[in-house]
């Protein structure tokens, strides 16, 4: 009995056709070449290859959670974050709940997925924020702008490719690309335009393209027309004997959408107007704009240019704020902010150590704001202020430059007193000033963010501790997390140390946590490395510590920062006082 009613190919036939793709593609300059095809020895019916062990989504976060991690990052935006994590948080447990609970649970018909929709100004941390979720919660995500949608000579390829890009996120585990992220950025350029008389087919066809994968479709990977992916078929028909129909079901995907829609306020306005609630100035301040969005209702989007079900099936809706001065300048001061970050690279990567004096960041913040384009204004104010430096000091012998306020306003006249040897001692002293800031600032972000850190990397956070994240962090180029991660690594490193003497000297040793802390620090600072530590602490403290457990029967020692530091005193003042407690009272 058949199993499909159409024919399957043949392969010369698939072959011929690709053939004639390729040539009126790119002419008589790429041919297909057919491959000599040996007598397998391995039946028909068997791939090469075992299948591969589909990977499920095992997310535990709560939504308090993600909103604490979140707060790392982000700078203000606190009703946006609370919606996000709560309804992202929700969506990936209801699917472990319903996988896990299948006998508790039925499909509920008419459910309404929750895709989100992200409104506000550009450069307010939009995609910054997805970005992140999405690393943290650990499933496929994939990106796109609705613009490119509309280019397309046909109304939906882009949109389907969408989904088999996740696939590919989720390295060709099907199972787990079926939990992944969608985001699609610049929504509002996809509404139909309002003065255009009757239907704007180019935008609303691109919705209509999105209302299935956004609600439950299957999304068919092979690509029709696609050269790549007719050869693979050909080359698993010929493994396998059989036409193997791949697809992706994108019932519980997540689409995030975004835009600014800059005038819909005029539109909210109206209908509260209309309503008798106020908002009747014809200017407004941005602030103004922002509290009007937070109004924005499914009629207001409607009325904006998108179809009745689009709207329907994004029934979240977060809106974001404007960004103060204040606010810019915070997202310059946190220390995972990637835009001073990225720059400390551009000069890394010529051997030169800048520092940023808080007073630079006050003015960097204040010439993006002057710009109105939110965050995105911050790169080109600080580009803008150390192009000059960035241009000529690779060509000198300047590896230490600290920017500060009131030299870099007058560039070639800072530049000029850099490069003069008469002020070498000041330039010197400068940066170790700003050296010690920003240390005394990451304490002080560490500090205050101890116990979702701590309980993130699984690292107690002392002061001590604490002090070498800073240090750390002072001597690379890493955000807060990268380093508390590195940290962790030494700290579980030299707890090994422990096993290994005792497996090679049947003594138990305990490193005390400041001496855990001292040895991270000699490793940090001194490019010690971790055989050559266990072998220097094994000739200092072996044979010690041998004869004490000879004497006294004891073999379980605490070792401290101070007995790594004089480890003879120590062995000494171990004996005398174990000797001293076995003699009779």
């Amino acid at each position: 009995m058949k199993e499909h009613d159409e024919k399957i190919p043949d392969p010369r036939e698939i072959e011929k056709e690709i053939g004639e793709f390729l040539s009126k593609r790119f002419g008589n300059s790429v041919k297909v070449v057919s491959p000599i095809v040996f007598p397998q020895e391995a039946p028909l019916d068997k791939a090469e290859t075992p299948p591969k062990k589909e990977q499920e989504v095992n997310f535990d976060l709560k939504p308090e959670d993600l909103v604490s991690y979140l707060d790392q990052y982000i700078v203000k935006q606190d009703e946006a974050k609370a919606i996000l994590a709560t309804k992202i948080c929700t969506h990936f447990n209801r699917i472990k709940y319903v996988k896990a609970s299948p006998e508790k649970t039925s499909e509920i018909l008419g459910s309404i997925k929750n895709n989100i929709l992200m409104i506000g100004p550009t450069g307010v941390g939009k995609t910054y924020m997805i970005r992140l979720i999405a690393k943290k919660i650990g499933v496929p995500f994939v990106k796109g702008d609705a613009t490119k949608f509309s280019e397309t000579g046909y109304v939906g390829g882009d949109v389907e490719d969408l989904i088999r890009d996740l696939v590919r996120e989720a390295n060709d585990d099907i199972e787990l690309a079926q939990n992944g992220i969608v985001y699609i950025d610049e929504l509002d350029k996809i509404a139909a335009s309002r003065n255009i008389i009757g239907a704007d087919v180019s935008r609303t066809g691109v919705q209509r393209a999105l209302l299935k994968p956004m609600e439950e479709t299957d999304v068919d990977l092979k690509v029709p027309h696609d050269p790549i992916s007719m050869i693979q078929e050909i080359e698993r028909f010929r493994k396998t004997g059989k036409r193997e129909k791949r697809s992706v079901n994108t019932k519980n995907i997540l689409f995030i959408m975004s835009g600014a829609f800059s005038d819909i306020t005029e539109i909210i306005k109206k209908r509260l107007k209309d309503r008798s609630i106020g908002f009747g100035s014809k200017i407004i301040s941005a602030q103004e704009k922002v509290d009007i969005l937070k109004h924005v209702k499914a009629e207001d989007l409607i009325e904006y240019g998108f179809e009745t079900e689009f709207v329907g099936r994004l029934p979240v809706k977060a809106v974001f704020d404007n960004l103060t001065e204040d606010d810019l300048y915070e997202i310059l001061k946190n220390p995972n902010n990637p835009i001073i970050l990225g720059k400390k690279l551009d000069f890394a990567a010529y051997g030169i150590d800048v520092k940023f004096e808080d007073k630079v960041l006050r003015v960097l913040a204040k010439s993006a704001f002057e710009e109105n384009t939110g965050a995105r204004g911050l790169v080109s104010a600080i580009e803008k202020a150390l192009i000059l430096f960035e241009n000529k000091l690779p060509s000198t012998s300047i590896k230490k430059f600290p920017a500060i306020a009131s030299e870099i306003e007058d560039q070639k006249k800072y530049l000029k007193k850099l490069l003069s040897v008469s002020n070498k001692k000041e330039i010197e002293e400068t940066f170790e000033r700003l050296e010690i800031e920003e240390k005394k600032h990451v304490i002080e972000y560490v500090t205050a963010n101890k116990n979702n850190l701590s309980n993130k990397y699984n690292l107690t956070l002392t002061p001590s501790r604490i002090d070498i994240v800073a240090s750390y962090y002072c001597k690379n180029i890493m955000d807060i997390g990268s380093v508390i991660k590195n940290i962790k690594s030494y700290y579980d490193d030299i707890k090994k140390i422990e096993l290994y003497f005792f497996k090679n000297s049947n003594i138990n040793i305990v490193l005390e946590e400041n001496a855990i802390d001292f040895i991270i620090e000699q490793l940090i600072n001194f490019d010690i490395k971790l055989d050559n530590l266990y072998k220097k602490l094994t000739n200092e403290f072996e044979y010690g510590l041998k004869l004490v457990r000879e004497k006294t029967g004891k073999n379980r020692f605490f070792i401290t920062k101070e007995a790594l530091l004089s480890p003879e005193p120590f062995i000494s003042q171990l004996i005398k006082d174990e000797l001293k407690d076995s003699l009779p009272t």
